[in-house]
């Protein structure tokens, strides 16, 4: 059973009997543009929403804009972060707001409650409402201001996307994907942002070749190295305490990167050699197309393909394996009541 693009890649049962499934789509390419492996059609054009957020800090970096400003390599992860809001991400936007002659005023990314339960709970005991700097996007939106203000653009409508920022976002995200920019559906994020939907595998390619630059120009390259080094060197600036995103970065010490998106996007990029010794870089994509119905299926359908994958050590299977791939089902008592598990076996070239 499937449903066009998307195939059964996750169910929970309770009892003997299948209770959901989670549909979705899988893609995982070589910087060279080689598919690998795939589940469901790994053409399906999806948007990225946050896991795009490398990719909207590119041409900032490429061009110099961090070094002008000062900003150190944990300033560039809050940069490309969906950060949790604790009070040392709102720190780091603040020094890169300050280092960039900008307010927390300027910033276009709305307002809503951190995700982080302790420092929501700490907030209302001191009676402190949420402010733009809290937002999960207010270090790529500093990221933006810093480089509208490096390059001399106005900042006051800098998430329009015909401003210079985002047509410049927009050409280097479409160079990495390899496709025309023209070939991108440009849409508006749920901070304000333009977005990308692009084909599964042609977001896997771009962030094959974002952990593996070979062959880029040089300060393609470099770029693309800085903030692979910045992420995977502050993996909690990146998400948060007990997030997907920085567990898997702090345990695999530098091999991966990972970046989440919203509606049920998953990105990573292998380092070169992680795959199998002398591998190239490697990108791996998912979409469950539910989306957010259970935030929770999608980093366990992440850690049955990084398993298939043989991508893991012993070590980093017990450090992660709270996130999956099986996940067992508890009622209110505390009862074991079903599992989730994958139900899908990559296809493979």
């Amino acid at each position: 059973m499937s449903i066009a693009p998307y195939t059964p890649l996750y169910e929970f049962t309770r009892g003997q009997t299948v209770e959901s499934i989670h549909f979705g789509a899988v893609a995982v390419m070589d910087r060279h543009g080689t598919l690998l492996a795939w589940q469901g059609d790994p053409h399906a054009q999806t948007y990225l929403r946050s896991s795009a957020k490398p990719f909207q800090a590119l041409p900032f970096v490429e061009a110099g804009g961090p070094q002008a400003l000062d900003l150190t390599p944990k300033e560039i992860a809050l940069i490309c972060a969906s950060h949790d809001g604790t009070d040392e991400h709102v720190a780091v936007a603040q020094s890169i707001q300050q280092k960039a002659g900008v307010t927390e005023n300027h910033l276009l990314c709305g307002v809503h409650a951190p995700s982080h339960p302790s420092t929501l709970e700490a907030m209302a005991a001191r009676g402190e409402v949420p402010t733009p700097n809290r937002h999960n996007c207010s270090g790529k939106h500093s990221g933006m201001l810093a480089s509208a203000q490096f390059h001399h653009w106005e900042v006051e409508d800098y998430v329009n996307p015909a401003h210079p920022l985002q047509q410049g976002i927009l050409a280097a995200f479409a160079e990495m994907c390899l496709i025309p920019p023209e070939q991108v559906d440009v849409g508006i994020d749920g901070c304000s942002a333009p977005n990308f939907a692009v084909p599964l595998d042609r977001a896997a390619l771009a962030f094959a070749r974002l952990c593996d630059p070979a062959g880029l120009p040089a300060p393609r390259a470099e770029a693309c190295r800085t903030i692979t080094h910045a992420m995977t060197t502050y993996p909690y600036m990146v998400a948060g305490p007990g997030e997907f995103d920085t567990c898997l970065m702090e345990a695999t010490g530098g091999r991966i990167v990972s970046k989440g998106g919203a509606e049920g996007y998953q990105a990573l990029g292998l380092l070169p050699g992680v795959l199998f010794p002398g591998a190239p870089g490697v990108g791996i994509t998912v979409k469950i197309s539910d989306g957010a119905a259970r935030e929770h299926v999608r980093s366990a359908v992440v850690m049955e393909v990084l398993r298939q994958l043989n991508v893991l050590t012993p070590g980093e299977w017990e450090t992660l394996k709270a996130f999956g791939p099986g996940l067992p089902v508890y009622n209110y008592r505390k009862l074991l009541v079903g599992e989730g598990r994958p139900c899908f076996t990559l296809e493979k070239a």
